[in-house]
């Protein structure tokens, strides 16, 4: 369809600053842990995609991107069918880019740049109407804030238990995960779990729980799944309570949040 390569290799050393992709990913396509030189803006135009870095987890639908800084090791997975127009960028210390991952908003205008980018021949002429292009793309890319669906990953050197409770929450997130279970589980005292879980991830256990509830119910609505069943799941008496969380943490609706605008 665009002519171009589907591998992310063949981006990394173009004569170029910025190398754009697409790749039609279908529903659970999953990509392992990798690294690359370049910085990358990982975005879907459909479903949503799930990004993992040893920093945590984030999830984004339609409106937002994944910024990948350059040298960080990150897996992604499909949740839909995921049309991934996605960006290699040279790392310039003028551009003013992240140096950290984070949650880029892609306003519809900065939407259409990517996706007319990735038609642009990788060798594209700087001077003329692609290199333009490019330039307004780089200019459109600057992070704003936006609510991020973000699940913090526990400290490297934090306690095993910790990263063992974590895993176990996230497998597993319609559990009731009260501090009295989540301690048994980890082997350790409430209040030592209470200030050993907000000392290794930087959030209490009910939001960091809540939160990995939200992770898991954004990848179910992107797959199709309705919202009765994704609250039933999470353990929600009532789909309007499950949606009422929702709007309360990421600020709009869960048909808002999948909608083809930024809130």
């Amino acid at each position: 369809m665009y002519g171009k390569s589907e591998l992310r290799d063949d981006y990394q050393d173009v004569p170029r600053p910025v190398g754009a992709m697409a790749r039609d990913l279908a529903d659970g396509h999953h990509i392992p842990p990798h690294e690359h030189r370049r910085a990358q803006l990982i975005y879907g135009t459909t479903g949503a995609i799930t990004v993992t870095t040893g920093h945590g987890v984030w999830v984004v639908p339609a409106t937002r991107g994944v910024w990948v800084p350059a040298g960080l090791t990150h897996a992604m997975t499909c949740a839909g069918a995921v049309a991934m127009r996605t960006l290699y960028i040279e790392p310039q210390p003028s551009w003013h880019l992240p140096t950290a991952p984070t949650v880029v908003s892609v306003s519809p205008l900065l939407r259409e740049l990517i996706e007319d980018a990735t038609r642009i021949p990788v060798e594209y002429d700087p001077r003329g109407r692609d290199g333009r292009v490019m330039e307004l793309l780089l200019l459109e890319l600057a992070p704003r804030p936006v609510p991020a669906l973000h699940l913090p990953a526990p400290r490297d050197n934090g306690p095993e238990a910790l990263h063992r409770l974590c895993e176990a929450i996230r497998e597993h997130p319609g559990r009731r995960w009260t501090t009295p279970r989540a301690a048994a589980f980890a082997h350790m005292s409430t209040r030592s779990l209470q200030r050993g879980f907000a000392a290794a991830t930087g959030m209490g256990l009910a939001r960091w729980v809540q939160q990995a509830g939200l992770v898991h119910a954004v990848t179910l609505l992107a797959s199709g799944t309705p919202v009765t069943a994704v609250a039933a799941e999470l353990g929600y008496a009532t789909p309007s309570a499950f949606t009422a969380m929702f709007r309360r943490t990421l600020g709009v609706t869960p048909s808002a949040y999948f909608a083809d605008r930024a809130p």
